[in-house]
């Protein structure tokens, strides 16, 4: 038996349909309650209320069989296609959608039901997919008999893009049919377009601090050749462009490196006590420079994990550095870790907390998206390359992890990782 949705047009041979008419039915059921009267088993007062009632039924029935009726013909007009193409189409993983040469949906196989679940046999097939080039295929298909190909792109409720195969099937001389097969290539879609705009992003980074360098070799080779204040002012400029060239390459890299490993389960055992310890030492000159105390917060007893070493380490000093970078002016970053912390114990958290000016509301969906600035010439200044968080979270994703920041405008910023046992 088929499992998708199947248009029959005729009863079965040798088994007669009997319909009893309502009008009958309700006559009958009058008739009786009014011989009931007559012979004094009903009272006449009861016998109007039932008769009316009787009435307003036998109304109902009657409208509801001419409603049947109605969609009896409409079903039957649609079409009927063969049980091997039924069949067939089952088997099929990607949508498939059978129409007849008015447009009409006479069949859809299971995985089309699961995809376009209002999509009703007997209704035009515009009432689930409205797209002028579907159309248009549908249109060459069955005036040339020849299979056409198209995309679908379906905006809402989610974006998704199709393949359309439109292939016309001719049973009989007066009847033909149209068989459209949807494959789903979304994910090819966004990262082509996640492609294309991480390159535009990367190229621009680059263009800027390329194009100040140009300008000062320039300078330094033209009306500044014989100026040494000038040409020790610009050198310094140039080093410091040079300097966010080489951390946005590196950046790029490691993020390229990441997703090549995204699916990679890491196997190593990582003591996170050793693991911040070695990051607050990596960062004590920053802290240093920028006097602030760093408060390392770590339980007593030894907390470990499986995960990569030099990936959990990148994660935290990214991290650290934001604290430092851009939540300085709080005085003080505390980095400390929990075991147990989430609410099922079987994750250990670690969290990165500054007490400076804080985020915006409207920027913290967006921190970890590549290249995002919820302050851009703030960034550029304090050299961020706006690839850190996008890294860290690729990093806590490969190690089935969970990230959450909360910031508030004047009470600083925390960044929270929960790692599995």
């Amino acid at each position: 038996m088929s499992t998708g949705q199947r248009v029959k047009t005729r009863p079965e041979p040798g088994r007669p349909i009997v319909m009893a008419s309502p009008l009958l039915v309700g006559g009958a059921a009058v008739l009786i309650v009014l011989a009931l009267a007559v012979l004094g088993r009903l009272a006449p007062l009861d016998s109007g209320v039932v008769i009316l009632a009787i009435g307003a039924i036998t109304a109902i029935a009657m409208r509801a069989s001419f409603n049947s009726d109605a969609q009896t013909e409409q079903v039957a007009s649609v079409g009927s296609i063969d049980g091997a193409v039924e069949r067939f189409s089952d088997i099929l993983t990607e949508p498939c959608l059978i129409i007849n040469e008015r447009a009409v949906l006479i069949y859809r196989n299971p995985a089309a039901l699961k995809r376009f679940p209002r999509a009703r046999t007997g209704d035009p097939l515009a009432f689930t997919l409205r797209d002028p080039d579907l159309v248009e295929a549908i249109d060459r298909a069955i005036a040339t008999g020849a299979a056409q190909g198209t995309e679908l792109h379906i905006p809402v409720p989610n974006e998704t893009w199709y393949r359309a195969s439109v292939v016309p099937y001719r049973p009989e001389e007066d009847r033909s049919f149209v068989a459209i097969t949807l494959y789903d290539f979304t994910e090819q879609k966004r990262t082509d377009r996640m492609r294309g705009d991480f390159i535009a992003n990367a190229s621009h980074e680059l263009r800027t601090p390329l194009t100040s360098l140009m300008g000062f070799i320039d300078t330094l080779q033209g009306p500044a050749a014989k100026d040494e204040a000038a040409r020790g002012r610009f050198l310094g400029i140039m080093r410091s462009q040079s300097e966010r060239m080489s951390s946005l390459i590196d950046d790029l890299l490691s993020l390229s490196r990441i997703e090549l490993r995204q699916h990679v389960k890491p196997t190593t055992e990582v003591n996170l006590n050793l693991l911040l310890r070695e990051v607050a030492e990596t960062l004590e000159p920053k802290i240093e420079a920028a006097e602030l105390v760093l408060d390392l917060k770590l339980p007593d007893e030894p907390v470990t994990i499986i995960g990569d070493r030099q990936e959990l380490f990148e994660v935290v000093e990214n991290l650290a550095d934001n604290a430092i970078k851009y939540g300085g002016d709080g005085g003080r970053v505390e980095i400390a870790l929990v075991a147990g912390a989430s609410r099922s114990g079987a994750h250990h958290a670690i969290t990165v907390t500054d007490f400076g000016a804080g985020i915006a509301e409207e920027h913290v969906p967006r921190l970890t998206e590549r290249f995002y600035r919820g302050d851009a010439e703030a960034n550029r200044k304090k050299k961020g390359t706006g690839l850190g968080l996008a890294i860290v979270k690729h990093i806590v994703a490969r190690h089935h992890g969970q990230l959450s920041i909360r910031s508030k405008l004047g009470e600083g910023t925390r960044v929270e990782i929960l790692l599995p046992r």
